[in-house]
């Protein structure tokens, strides 16, 4: 069986974690913890950048952060992970689910400003495979409206929209390290801050709701709790395995272009047969964060994956809409028919894609697709 997933090791992990524990700092903020953060403010140009134990907890920061109430909303797309409603609802807000554009499967932009009404506080667009959505259109929007952005680039580390990294481009942003994504520690994530206005809290909030980063600049001679708050920090631990990771995710996003463009050319054939592959839209560069195809209409999705597995193939469904879960049900709203959403949803395989799948694999892979999906169209 070719696996969908397989962590890969850049070869200097256990040497910074060796260091770590040498250091005896363990827990989080420390030189690794900096060092990560660094780095993300400087490639991709956020003012500040704080790591988290998980994109999750990057994303409940942004909602302690805008201020949400009991009945507020949050417009997202419902074809996206849990998390990025679940950090919401935490606050009592209400996610607000609209429709997903049919080429990139990102949130429907033109689709937004129909959503919004005096109860709305916010956008998530959801960068899906690391594609960019729309963002000069959902920035005018917001800008019109006076509301919030959150960037869940949880997919999205070294993918850019026009000339901008994203995660660049809101007033707050996620990122994931997951094991599943292209640079990982695990479990992982940070919070990106491109406003201002954010920073200072965003400092208290990370640090369970005290000043203690007053009192380590040496600006306080103790700290207190003067805020909410929660425990956000990685371990230094899982930094030092992150930092690893991040010293080399220019090489990471070029090997799994390579695996991703293969992907690519191997699938043109399938074209005339009703299958779909990625778009990739002339303002975006993505990063080879995963590559997905969209079955034929009428051929069931289930049988073909139980085909895949048969065949050793490790492939994959994704996310269940939001809207349709029990708990999207009783906690959100539906703004716009969700057409796209189901039809996409219920067709979309994600194909194996990590760090030393080897190009022969990939063709294994490709045969076994080919096979399956002529067999069933």
């Amino acid at each position: 069986m070719i696996p969908f997933n397989r962590p890969h090791l850049t070869g200097s992990e256990l040497t910074y974690i060796q260091q770590a524990a040498d250091a005896g700092q363990l827990a989080g903020s420390g030189r690794f913890t900096q060092l990560c953060q660094h780095w993300l403010e400087r490639e991709v140009g956020c003012a500040q950048a704080l790591l988290t134990h998980s994109c999750t907890g990057a994303l409940e920061m942004a909602a302690l952060l805008l201020d949400l109430q009991p009945g507020d909303e949050v417009i997202m797309p419902s074809f996206t992970f849990v998390s990025t409603a679940n950090a919401f609802v935490l606050r009592g807000a209400r996610p607000v689910f609209v429709d997903i554009r049919p080429d990139t499967l990102n949130i429907d932009e033109t689709l937004i400003e129909s959503a919004i009404t005096d109860r709305t506080r916010a956008i998530v667009p959801v960068h899906y495979a690391g594609v960019a959505c729309e963002m000069d259109a959902i920035m005018n929007i917001a800008g019109q409206h006076d509301l919030m952005v959150v960037e869940d680039a949880a997919q999205a580390l070294r993918s850019r929209y026009h000339d901008r990294p994203l995660g660049s481009i809101a007033h707050l942003a996620a990122i994931s390290f997951h094991e599943t994504k292209n640079v990982i520690a695990g479990e992982g994530g940070a919070l990106l801050i491109n406003d201002d206005r954010f920073r200072a809290r965003a400092d208290i909030i990370w640090q369970k709701g005290t000043d203690r980063a007053e009192f380590t600049r040496g600006t306080r001679s103790r700290y207190t709790w003067v805020d909410v708050g929660s425990s956000f920090l990685p371990g230094e631990l899982t930094a030092a395995f992150l930092w690893a990771q991040l010293e080399s995710a220019a090489s990471l996003t070029e090997q799994r272009l390579a695996i991703w463009n293969q992907y690519h050319a191997a699938c043109e054939p399938l074209v005339t047969v009703g299958l779909r592959t990625p778009v990739i839209p002339d303002h975006a560069t993505h990063n080879a964060h995963l590559f997905y195809v969209l079955l034929p209409r009428g051929v069931s999705r289930d049988e073909v994956l139980a085909d895949l597995h048969r065949r050793g193939v490790g492939a994959v469904f994704h996310y269940v809409p939001l809207h349709d879960s029990t708990a999207g049900r009783r906690y959100g709203r539906v703004a716009s028919p969700m057409d796209v959403t189901e039809d996409c949803s219920s067709r979309l395989i994600r194909l194996p894609l990590w760090l030393g799948l080897s190009p022969q694999q990939v063709a294994f892979v490709m045969t076994q697709v080919t096979q399956s999906v002529l067999q069933y169209a």
